[in-house]
């Protein structure tokens, strides 16, 4: 992934405002450490910030045509790109970049050049010769994009990866809409991405098919490891990380032994065509072989000394054989880290805070490590209900409905968790769950599959899709133990006395006065615990209000009678549950 920052018709001396864009750009340099790069043509400047890793050699954005009348700026990664370029054999690209072949794809089709592309990005395209930008975001929002605007210069666009790029010359700001496409010419944001399962008012009715499930899950972890640099995957010990883990393992694997067989082929002085035992040639053995950047898998964890994650990780990395790096953190250094995370992640929201804090400590050290690449392991529980409030769905309508809700919201929470706080140190993750292919399976499922009963625990179907038990010959993706382990919120399996601690510390930084006393800036989206206020304080003191607009806060679907506190402990089933404010013993 990158950083953008984008100003179509700038109402000025766009070459005068050329150094005010260069130093907003810069403000999200952490997005990409790797090259910065700017084209400003007519009343329009394009400014990149890169992380390479794909097409690491030419791949400085922004990207033109041959004549200069296309300049792209796109944060993120193409996974169908092969198949593009080979589609566009006639166009002259100039990059090994995977995101050029948006050039082709909107020379063919305009507007709706997003609909083809399979990935997750954010990009503006200006289109010189009609002097307009077109603005696109992935279908879910795992990339991050907001717009822009003016009130004295209602002509001009703004875009940009993070909020803070922005605020310093727009006085309102809103997060650009995911599976949506901008056209300056019309003016208009329509929706391209349109899936079967998007209306949530249409309850499907497909039974399970636990091959198809587990092989659309193995299919969007392949083609998320298209990368030319050493990658890994983020380790909880839960159900999810350690899923996607357990592919990748087996998927290095079989990519290593591509490696081995391309280099015996070579010694040996076959060099193309069929083999005679049926192999594949060198150049299908080239193009697996240049997946994996390490011969062994490398998978990282984080949590307080002696947290469940750390442990479970520990027994998933042994099982599975990766390298694995266990990195631990003290109360204290993740109070001490709060300020930065709430700049970088630029909400206020208590569970993406406190789940992000986390996750935002263990990137440094990924990065440390020479690692610009992991994947993770969110979406599933708002695809399968895996949140434990989802045991007090009234039906299994309702339970479908929160589901699709809580997918569509994504981008405001899990999503922007995920990309923030690993891109606060160019550090980019990919998030298989949310594949377009494997969506379509798993949201079109019959929800009755998905409920919880006294014989099936939280997110069954996608447990039972991978548990080869009653296949005596196959080695399992995963220990039964793990397999079927309790949901944990990564915020409460890093250690639960982390949330304890945030809420100890806020009743001494915030008073009852303080919170029986909101800002009156702050209107409808008050505070209702000391934790929250504490963290609305914080967001104030770097992003002024209009950044706030742009915030959506996760509770859990009150109508349904359960907690407001968005732990897991909070609600009555899990194992270790809060009575009285404190956990069961």
């Amino acid at each position: 992934m990158c950083g953008i920052f984008c100003v179509h018709r700038y109402q000025g001396d766009i070459q005068a405002f050329k150094p005010e864009a260069l130093q907003l750009s810069k403000s999200l340099r952490h997005r990409g450490p790797d090259w910065s790069g700017n084209i400003t043509k007519l009343d329009t400047i394009m400014c990149h910030e890169r992380l390479a890793i794909c097409g690491v050699d030419t791949g400085a954005q922004p990207l033109q045509n041959t004549d200069g009348s296309i300049i792209l700026a796109v944060n993120g990664e193409i996974y169908n790109h092969r198949a593009l370029r080979a589609k566009y054999a006639d166009y002259d690209f100039k990059t090994h970049s995977d995101c050029e072949v948006i050039i082709p794809l909107y020379l063919e089709h305009g507007v709706d050049a997003p609909k083809f592309l399979d990935g997750m990005f954010s990009f503006v395209l200006h289109d010189v010769k009609k002097n307009k930008v077109i603005a696109a975001r992935d279908p879910i929002g795992i990339t991050t994009l907001y717009q822009g605007f003016n009130s004295k210069a209602e002509e001009t666009s703004y875009f940009a990866s993070e909020l803070k790029a922005l605020h310093p010359v727009c006085d309102k700001i809103i997060a650009f809409p995911p599976g949506h496409v901008y056209d300056s010419e019309t003016k208009e944001t329509r929706r391209y991405f349109e899936p079967s399962w998007w209306d949530a008012e249409k309850i499907p009715s497909t039974p399970v098919d636990y091959q198809l499930l587990r092989e659309t899950l193995e299919a969007a972890v392949r083609k998320r490891l298209m990368s030319e640099v050493p990658y890994g995957v983020l380790l909880s010990g839960g159900l999810d990380s350690s899923l996607i883990a357990a592919i990748a393992a087996r998927e290095t694997e079989r990519v290593q032994n591509a490696q081995l067989q391309k280099n015996k082929f070579t010694e040996d002085g076959l060099v193309g065509g069929a083999q005679k035992d049926g192999t594949a040639d060198l150049a299908s053995l080239d193009e697996e072989a240049t997946l994996a950047a390490w011969p062994r898998l490398h998978s990282f964890s984080v949590g307080l000394p002696g947290a469940p994650d750390l442990i479970a990780a520990r027994g998933v990395a042994e099982y599975l054989g990766t390298a694995h790096h266990e990195h631990t953190f003290t109360v204290e250094e993740g109070i001490d880290a709060l300020q930065d995370v709430i700049y970088h992640l630029e909400t206020y929201d208590v569970t993406t805070i406190r789940a992000s804090t986390p996750m935002y400590l263990l990137s440094r050290k990924i990065k440390a490590q020479g690692v610009k690449m992991v994947l993770s392991g969110e979406g599933s529980d708002e695809i399968f209900g895996g949140y434990l409030y989802f045991h007090a769905a009234p039906n299994s309508d309702e339970f479908h409905k929160e589901c699709v809700a809580r997918v569509k919201n994504l981008h405001l929470a899990d999503c922007l968790r995920a990309n923030k706080s690993t891109m606060a140190w160019g550090l980019e993750a990919r998030v298989p769950f949310l594949d377009k292919q494997f969506l379509e399976v798993a949201m079109n499922v019959d929800p009755k599959e998905k409920l919880f009963t006294k014989e099936r625990m939280e997110k069954y179907i996608i447990r039972k899709a991978f548990d080869t038990s009653d296949d005596p010959s196959a080695k399992p993706y995963l220990p039964h133990n793990i397999l079927w382990r309790q949901k944990e919120q990564f915020s409460d399996g890093v250690g639960y006395s982390w949330i304890d601690a945030l809420k100890d510390t806020a009743e001494k930084m915030v008073t009852d006065e303080q919170l029986a006393n909101p800002k009156p800036e702050w209107k409808d989206d008050v505070p209702q615990t000391k934790e929250a206020y504490w963290y609305r304080c914080m967001f104030d003191n770097v992003f002024p209000q209009q950044c706030a607009e742009s915030v959506m806060r996760w509770i859990p679907k009150s109508e349904w009678g359960v907690p407001s506190d968005p732990s897991g402990r909070a609600q009555k089933v899990h194992d270790q549950a809060y009575q009285g404010g404190a956990k069961q013993e």
